[in-house]
C-alpha cells in the first residue's frame, strides 16, 4: 500500500504533467475556437445565400405565372372583342365590354406584380453579391486560421503525444480517491492548479497563509493537507522541487536605558 508521501508525490507528478499540457494547448490559444466560430459563420452565410437564391427562384416562378395570366387575359379580351360584332342587344354588348375591361385590369395587375417581382429580384441579387463577398472574405480568414493552427499543432503534437502517454501511466498509479478530488479541483480553479506547493508559509494557489501546524504536517508528509481557503491539495516546497531562500532575521539592537537621577 502506498504511503501518504508516495500518493502526494504521484499527484504532484500528475500536476506537473498537466501543467505542461496546459502550456502546450495555450500555444494554440483561441485558434480552435476562432476556427469553429468562422466555420459557424460560413455555414450561416451559406444558409442565407441559399435562402436568397430560393427566394429569387420563387420570384421568377411568380413572373412566369403572371405572364401566363397576361396571356390568358389577352386571349379572353380578343375573344370578347370578336364577339362584340355578333351581339344582338345592348345588354350582351355591355356585358362583353365589362369582361374586356376586367381582363384589361387583370393584365395591368399582373404587369404591376411582374414589376414588383423584378425589383425584388434586383434587391436580392444585390444582397447575394454582398453575402458572396463576405463568404469569400471569411473563407480566406478560415484558411489562414486553419493553416496557423495546423502549424502550431504540428510543432506540439509530438511532445503532447509523448506527454499524454506518460500521463496515462502516472494516472494509473494515482490513488483513486485523490485522483477524483484532483480532477474535480482542476475543473473548479481558473488555472488548473489542483496541487499547490506551500511557499513561505502560503498556499501557492491562492496565497493564503497556512497555519504552522499544517505546515509541520506537510513537512512530515504523513497527512493530506487541503488549503482551507481555495480547497487545493498542498505539498511542501521540497516535494515540488523548489528551494526556498532562508531569510535570517537581523538581531534587534539593544536600546540603552537612560540613567535616572
Amino acid at each position: 500500500m502506498a504511503t501518504i508521501e508516495e500518493k502526494l508525490q504521484g499527484l504532484w507528478d500528475l500536476q506537473t504533467i498537466d501543467k505542461r499540457l496546459d502550456e502546450l494547448r495555450a500555444l494554440r490559444g483561441e485558434l480552435p475556437m476562432e476556427v469553429a466560430d468562422l466555420e459557424d459563420e460560413l455555414a450561416g452565410l451559406q444558409t442565407r445565400l441559399d435562402k436568397f437564391e430560393q427566394e429569387i427562384a420563387d420570384f421568377e416562378s411568380g413572373i412566369v405565372a403572371n405572364k401566363e395570366k397576361i396571356g390568358q387575359s389577352q386571349q379572353l379580351s380578343k375573344r370578347y372583342t370578336e364577339q362584340l360584332d355578333k351581339v344582338k342587344n345592348n345588354r350582351e354588348y355591355d356585358a362583353l365590354n365589362k369582361e374586356i375591361e376586367i381582363q384589361g385590369l387583370e393584365v395591368m395587375a399582373a404587369e404591376k406584380k411582374i414589376g414588383e417581382l423584378q425589383n425584388s429580384i434586383s434587391l436580392k441579387k444585390e444582397l447575394i453579391d454582398e453575402v458572396k463577398q463576405d463568404l469569400d472574405g471569411r473563407k480566406i480568414d478560415l484558411d489562414n486560421k486553419k493553416k496557423e493552427l495546423e502549424e502550431i499543432t504540428a510543432e506540439t503534437e509530438k511532445e503532447e503525444s509523448k506527454i499524454l502517454k506518460n500521463r496515462d501511466k502516472t494516472e494509473k498509479k494515482a490513488d483513486p480517491k485523490l485522483l477524483k478530488a484532483y480532477n474535480r479541483i482542476r475543473k473548479s480553479v481558473f488555472n488548473g492548479l489542483a496541487v499547490a506547493p506551500v511557499l513561505r508559509g502560503s498556499c501557492g494557489g491562492c496565497f493564503a497563509k497556512i497555519p504552522p501546524q499544517l505546515q509541520s504536517d506537510l513537512r512530515q508528509r504523513k497527512k493530506i493537507v487541503i488549503c482551507e481557503h481555495c480547497g487545493r491539495i498542498n505539498v511542501d516546497a521540497e516535494m515540488a522541487g523548489i528551494v526556498e531562500e532562508i531569510v535570517e532575521e537581523k538581531p534587534k539592537s539593544r536600546r540603552r536605558r537612560k540613567a535616572t537621577k
